[in-house]
């Protein structure tokens, strides 16, 4: 593609005419219809900003790499996101370091003309809106509305968000390393390598592919495991409630070449989960490992070249100059030069562990596989208009370039459901790991667990590329994991190994993930007691087939495993005295003078506690705090029957009671935090688990993963700090889906858990989410005589000439 077109589909402001219909229908759900690929873009960048304004313009603002020069250098975000928390100043070199314009240049040209066109349509349909809304005399958005950092964006302003949500199982992860790796001369005066203490490293807190965090559920029947001749999917991404990386829910169409229903990020103009008349997937976050890290020994005398094969290679400096707001209002300038080697940008390993500082000797650069995984956009592309289960994964299997996820995809023709964790994963394979692994890379194991650390002296250590990968470096289709089935397949964040505990996968590389040599989370264990519960008749609803109407229950049940499984091994063990004496809480650290604690009105409310997070349970908090409390102690200590891979979803069991003492300790530790709450030990779950929408609170169900809910609503606010409000960064249900195909056309039932809009005077800001506070799920209207006959059906036509 030449430059020239390039250029114009990166920084065109609108050049064209432009025409969409926005249809909205219950809770405000827009349906966007459109002639052609460039007024459907337009449409949907009006309607996002229409309900996500202010959201929109900070994510943008983020992505730019002007962060600092409107709010200043030192402000952190307010809002979770898939990057590391980082200062305003940091987080500006991050993204102008690592999303380049060679980057976007290269994503357009792998890009489809339809896509592009998208691209350009979104924008104009985004500052089409702004201009709009600066116009009018309503109130809508007020807390950004007229802020200097709400600017109009250029099609490259798309390109970076949708290039950043790549990124999001590697570089965002290290934004502070990757901002500060500077050279030792101009970082410090020391400069050699400081011995190397293990008890110093701090783990990377990933959000996206680590221990805890950002996860979703999936289950995927084949039609002879439903009630209709349909195969019938789940799909529940535990996703952020605010911030850039929200969900948006919507329906896309062109007649006669999309027509397509789900969500996607805010800022990007394509469905990234969701169904069309004859397809649906979802998604949930692999563990597939998507980054490395590269060992690079420097040449003597010069801390920006290093060695490899014996011959020297001169690391690419990169001066960047960040505009930054003073105290004073006006405008200053920081610059930093950064560097990149052949594998990606330096990585200061130093914030893991001060003698992995980059010194005369050594330094280290991280290689992420999705910075040259183009395809993302257009793999989802064509996947929005597949025409069949086969058509999806032939695409699927073309492409390899989803980042950093699961799928689950059925499709109308086909009684088999799909599995597969196919995208893109660095080419590791367990004898090069074994072979080049370094020995820091030995050390830093436990802290980056199945992370290929690799020595940068030797190309022989490069990541390979097959006969059948889809980029350089990559994995082929033949050496990733998939599985069809006639009954079910599923994941909940656990490894490709227990898609199907009757059809175990095996004999994949380590760095996608492990198999049969870690237990499953129980999460993952409930959701596959639920899946092949229903089929085993053993759940308690009717039959032993799946129907859109059983697990529109079975799936917002808030079942507690841990709660199922322990709780009546374990009260006989925490109360078997009316108090413990406690000198500390072991969640916290913080040691406290002896202090004996009553356990009676604790031990009462979980003898009859229902075992749920349903909003009328009374006293799941208090067993959401004791266990993770208890859970601390070592699977090893804490239970008797350790994990059996022949056994997956029932090892370990057994609570030990040789740990008596230590669990009483926990529930009294568990009691005070209740008690400094004001919360009642019997208090509803609804009043301890809420959301605020239009100053008044919406109690909520289930809870976080750790405790086993399957059904995910997890505050990061601590009970005695105003509850488990889910106001400020939480993550849980997000967009969530059941869809089966009937004779005439899909049958949807959707959530928007957390609503529309984030502008907190729109009825759209809260509406969604009462419904999904009563459990009450929107069956969604697809084809276009349901979309006119909504009871809510409005239509605007936009329009610019």
């Amino acid at each position: 593609m030449a430059q020239g077109v390039i250029d114009d589909d990166l920084d065109a402001m609108s050049s064209r005419n432009y025409q969409a219909d926005i249809r909205r229908t219950s809770l405000g759900v827009p349906h966007i219809k459109a002639a052609n690929w460039g007024d459907l873009g337009y449409g949907y960048g009006y309607a996002q900003a229409e309900d996500n304004l202010c959201t929109m313009a900070d994510a943008f603002l983020t992505y730019r790499g002007e962060r600092s020069r409107y709010l200043g250098a030192d402000a952190l975000p307010v809002a979770a996101s898939t990057l590391e928390p980082a200062r305003n100043l940091d987080s500006d070199f991050f993204h102008k370091q690592v999303i380049s314009s060679d980057a976007l240049s290269r994503m357009v040209a792998a890009q489809t003309q339809e896509l592009r066109s998208l691209v350009r349509g979104f924008a104009a349909g985004y500052n089409r809106y702004l201009r709009t809304l600066r116009a009018s005399s309503n109130t809508a958005h007020s807390a950004c509305r007229y802020a200097d950092w709400v600017q109009p964006i250029r099609p490259a302003d798309v390109y970076r968000r949708m290039y950043a949500a790549n990124l999001a199982g590697g570089y965002s992860n290290f934004v502070n390393g990757i901002a500060s790796a500077v050279p030792p001369d101009a970082a410090s005066k020391t400069v050699a390598a400081l011995p190397f203490d293990p008890a110093q490293t701090s783990a990377p807190q990933m959000q996206v592919g680590g221990s805890q965090g950002i996860g979703s559920n999936m289950i995927a029947y084949g039609s002879a495991a439903t009630t209709t001749a349909s195969p019938l999917l789940f799909g529940n991404p535990h996703w952020y409630w605010r911030g850039g990386d929200r969900f948006y829910q919507a329906q896309l169409t062109i007649p006669g070449q999309l027509n397509v229903s789900g969500a996607s990020f805010l800022g990007v103009p394509v469905i990234l989960i969701g169904f069309n008349e004859n397809v649906a997937w979802t998604h949930t976050v692999s563990t597939a490992r998507r980054f490395g890290i590269v060992e690079l020994t420097l040449a003597n005398g010069d801390t920006t070249s290093y060695v490899k094969d014996g011959k020297k290679v001169r690391m690419t400096a990169n001066t960047i100059a960040v505009s930054v707001r003073q105290a004073d209002g006006r405008l200053g300038v920081a610059k930093r030069t950064l560097y990149r080697s052949e594998y990606g940008p330096l990585l200061n390993l130093g914030l893991l562990n001060p003698a992995l500082s980059w010194n005369t000797a050594t330094a280290f650069a991280i290689r992420d596989i999705n910075a040259t995984n183009y395809h993302s956009f257009r793999n989802w592309m064509r996947w929005n208009q597949a025409q069949s289960l086969d058509e999806f994964i032939r695409i699927q299997k073309e492409e390899l370039a989803t980042p950093w996820v699961n799928t689950a995809a059925i499709g109308r023709a086909s009684g088999q459901a799909w599995y597969a964790d196919m995208g893109a994963v660095p080419n590791v394979t367990n004898a090069q790991a074994a072979s080049c692994t370094t020995p820091t890379g030995q050390a830093l194991a436990a802290y980056l667990p199945r992370v290929p650390f690799l020595d940068g002296a030797r190309s022989a250590c490069d990541w390979s590329t097959d006969s059948d990968s889809a980029q350089r470096g990559a994995f082929g289709v033949a050496r990733l994991p998939s599985l069809l089935r006639s009954d079910y397949v599923a994941n909940m964040n656990d490894s490709y190994w227990s898609s199907n505990p009757k059809a175990l996968l095996t004999g994949f590389a380590d760095i996608i993930g492990s198999a049969g040599t870690e237990a499953l989370s129980m999460r993952t264990r409930l959701g596959h007691s639920m899946a092949q519960g229903r089929l085993d008749g053993t759940d308690g609803y009717a039959g032993t087939k799946a129907s859109v109407d059983i697990v529109k229950q079975m799936v917002l049940n808030s079942r507690v495993l841990t709660a199922e499984l322990f709780k009546t091994q374990v009260l006989p063990l925490i109360c078997a005295s009316a108090s413990v004496t406690i000198t500390g809480d072991p969640e916290t650290g913080v040691s406290l003078p002896a202090t004996s604690v009553n356990l009676s009105s604790a031990c009462a409310a979980l003898a009859v506690w229902d075992n749920s997070g349903n909003p009328n349970a009374r006293g799941a908090h208090v067993w959401d705090e004791f266990w993770r409390r208890a859970s601390l102690l070592p699977a090893t200590q804490l239970y008797q029957v350790q994990f059996n891979p022949a056994d997956p979803l029932h090892t370990p069991r057994d609570i030990n009671p040789a740990n008596a003492l230590t669990l009483q300790q926990a529930l009294g530790a568990a009691v005070l935090r209740v008690q400094n709450s004001g919360y009642t030990m019997n208090a509803l779950r609804g009043d301890t688990l809420f959301v605020t929408r239009h100053q008044r609170k919406i109690g909520l169900f289930g809870g976080c993963e750790n405790a086993g809910y399957f059904t995910v609503a997890c505050s990061e606010n601590r009970l005695d700090q105003g509850g488990y409000s889910m106001d400020g960064n939480p993550n849980g249900n997000s967009y969530m889906q059941i869809v089966s195909f009937t004779g005439s056309g899909v049958e949807a039932h959707t959530f928007l858990t957390f609503s529309l809009s984030d502008d907190a005077a729109s009825i759209r800001s809260g509406n969604y989410t009462d419904r999904y506070a009563a459990k009450n799920w929107l069956k969604l209207p697809f084809i276009e005589s349901e979309i006119r006959n909504d009871a809510a059906y409005s239509n605007t036509t936009i329009r610019e000439w």
